[in-house]
């Protein structure tokens, strides 16, 4: 007798049978005869992309945008954001080796030529290069459950007295997910194509190469069945809908090579089914064979190379012809065409090894590579480590403000070559490429920085490096339940003595030498924050802004101030302007030139119907707040709280309400608030405060 469902999994069930979208599933299964699918054709002739189209439309169908840098015009597609999977894949700081990525796609899309190339993804370890990779074939995946990136392929049904053709089964797939239309003789094919597609298309339309051999062999046995009707043949096929899948092994493939004495080219090429040997008398029939390599499933889509250059030269030969000629050759069979783009990735010591073969110069000549460098931007490198640990992801614990920031810095410092120019320092050329200004350079010299290195950002530290003393500053006991920046970069300093990857003493010196720019680079961001905390006065720094702008539009119009007290008519005030300007080391002989260009702010303002306020500038702003805090500094205690012995409820008070500033505006915690003040306060006490 059997049980009854409780009425709670009865329900349970029928709304996760809701959930299911049945309309979406029937049309990714669809089916239908030869004839609908012509039909289909006429509607819609992107259908007939090729892989390497499919692969490019399917970038451009996230969209992008222009935007300058330095100068430059770069374009950032927003298909590497993997918005869609929540950026678990997303790619930070990498815009221009993508661009050139994305042009050997377009360049294949339009058959110019690299269509016949391996691309090579090339660079340092951990520089996203596999990350890059999956991206790609999980969004191929995506496209094709779209209306825009639908393919096709084709079953052969056979009645029961035509079975033995098929090797005994009613329904045999395309084991290569062929594109139907090469079911169209070759000698009819351009004639169907102009009647099919008469109009212009984004990408001329052509149906090339032959059935593979296990199709090869059905129809043409069938032929000879219906003496030479070609009708009749195909009344056997059904055309279905084809979804791409890693998983399933359906125009996603990848290769991984092994141990170099058990690499096997049938991996890609597909083997023979010994079993069926003896079924049907010889090991040539297609039907003993299982057409089931890496490049016969990857056909219509994408196969990745996961370290390609480990491959033993025996696996060049079919990678070159798969390259070059859209061929392979099985076991026992002709060649056989297919359409896939083919995407390697290796790191610095296997491409070197490949530079010196020369058993390897056909493959050399046959790759596009593309360096995927390590990122020059803190901004950008900060963002790996923010998408990793965050407050979803963290629990229990908090990280302190700017602590990823000096984890991010101190890796692009490892990446960065010393600037020839022996007056910029190698933290201010970190600054310039992240976008901030340095007086006396401008976005043409960060272009010659950059023209000017040879291998910058091929090597350094990796960002799992620091993600991993990231975890081990988390895990461990000594940060209570928060973790500041000297925890991480102690870590940081700690793991450079059995770092695998450093070998020279030399360079571990380096590493700790930046480690210290590092710290030097906390000091002075944290005291500037605490500065902007003391002097966040909004009324001080609003009445502060308007006095020093009335005195240079009077002196810059060389005009007088009328006295609020007194009424008279005076001279502009040089000592308040100045006080103000060489906090931030505006020299006597430039305050001129400062003062209109602060009027031009002014005026630039105006013409856009804008206020312009002391927020508008941020050198301004920054030299008001350090102006104001040197007024007010004097009336707090700095030492008392270093030693903790706040007895004083007013001097208690100010220092609460610097915390909560820091609490409420920058991000800090109870704990972390607390340890920065007395940190910077130890500074202030004995008198090193460093202005701008």
């Amino acid at each position: 007798m059997p049980t009854e469902t409780p009425a709670s999994s009865q329900s349970l069930i029928t709304r996760i049978a809701d959930m299911q979208d049945v309309k979406e599933y029937q049309e990714l299964n669809w089916e239908g005869s030869f004839e609908d699918y012509l039909n289909l054709v006429r509607q819609d002739p992107s259908i007939l992309r090729s892989a390497w189209q499919r692969v490019y439309d399917m970038i451009l169908s996230y969209g992008q945008k222009e935007y300058l840098d330095h100068k430059k015009t770069l374009v950032h597609y927003h298909f590497f954001d993997d918005e869609k999977n929540g950026g678990k894949d997303a790619i930070f700081g990498l815009d221009i080796p993508i661009m050139r990525l994305v042009n050997v796609f377009k360049s294949a899309a339009y058959r110019y030529g690299s269509e016949k190339r391996v691309i090579l993804l090339h660079g340092p370890v951990g520089s996203s290069k596999s990350t890059i990779a999956r991206l790609l074939k999980k969004g191929l995946e995506t496209y094709t459950r779209t209306n825009e990136g639908r393919l096709f392929s084709f079953t052969w049904v056979l009645p029961p007295e035509l079975q033995h053709i098929s090797g005994g089964v009613e329904n045999h797939p395309c084991p290569m997910h062929e594109e139907p239309l090469r079911l169209i003789p070759e000698a009819s094919r351009e004639a169907i194509v102009s009647e099919l597609v008469p109009g212009e298309t984004r990408y001329p339309v052509r149906i090339e190469g032959d059935l593979d051999p296990a199709c090869r062999q059905i129809f043409r046995e069938l032929m000879q069945v219906y003496k030479g009707d070609w009708s009749k043949v195909i009344s056997h096929i059904r055309v279905n809908r084809l979804v791409l899948s890693e998983k399933d092994r359906v125009g996603i493939g990848t290769f991984q090579p092994k141990d170099e004495k058990n690499q096997d080219s049938t991996e890609l090429t597909g083997d023979i089914n010994y079993r069926k040997i003896a079924e049907y008398g010889s090991d040539s029939d297609p039907r003993a064979f299982n057409f089931d390599g890496e490049f016969n499933i990857a056909n219509r889509g994408i196969v990745e190379f996961i370290e390609i250059l480990k491959l033993d030269v025996a696996f060049l030969y079919d990678l070159l012809g798969a390259t070059q000629e859209h061929k392979i050759k099985p076991k026992k069979f002709a060649q056989t065409d297919i359409d896939e783009v083919i995407l390697g990735h290796t790191n610095e010591a296997e491409y070197k090894k490949l530079l010196s073969n020369e058993f390897m110069e056909a493959l050399r000549d046959r790759t596009i590579k593309v360096d995927v460098p390590y990122i020059t931007r803190v901004s950008e490198e900060s963002k790996i480590y923010s998408k990793d640990f965050n407050t979803d992801k963290i629990k229990g614990k908090h990280i302190a403000p700017h602590t990823l920031e000096m984890a991010a810095t101190w890796a692009v410092l490892t990446r960065l070559e010393d600037p020839k120019k022996h007056s910029l320092s190698l933290i201010q050329k970190l600054k310039l490429y992240d976008g901030k200004q340095i007086p006396g350079y401008t976005a043409d010299n960060v272009k010659e920085l950059r023209k000017e290195t040879d291998r910058e950002a091929m090597d350094g530290i990796s960002p799992r490096y620091i993600q991993d003393k990231v975890s081990n500053a988390l895990v461990s006991d000594a940060g209570e339940s928060c973790v500041n920046p000297f925890m991480v970069l102690n870590e940081l300093e700690s793991g450079l003595r059995h770092h695998s990857l450093i070998n020279a003493d030399d360079q571990r010196t380096h590493y700790r030498e930046l480690l210290a720019v590092v710290k030097q680079e906390y000091e002075d961001v944290v005291k500037n924050e605490v500065q902007r905390a003391i002097s966040a006065d909004e009324t001080g720094l609003k009445n502060l802004f308007e006095n020093y702008l009335e005195n240079v539009r009077a002196y810059i119009l060389k005009e007088k101030v009328k006295d609020p007290y007194t009424g008279e008519d005076r001279e502009p005030n040089a000592r308040l302007m100045r006080s103000i300007e060489e906090k931030i080391e505006v020299s006597d002989a430039l305050k001129d030139d400062f003062r209109r260009e602060v009027m031009n702010y002014i005026a630039a303002a105006s013409m856009d119907r804008k206020s312009f306020d002391y927020q508008t500038n941020d050198r301004l702003r920054r030299a008001l707040e350090l102006k104001l805090f040197e007024d007010q500094k004097d009336s707090i205690k700095f030492s008392s709280f270093v030693s903790a012995k706040v007895t004083d409820r007013d001097e208690q008070a100010k220092f609460d309400v610097i915390k909560n500033r820091l609490i409420r505006e920058h991000g800090y915690c109870e704990i972390c608030a607390a340890d920065v003040l007395e940190f910077v306060s130890s500074i202030f006490a004995r008198g090193d405060v460093k202005e701008g």
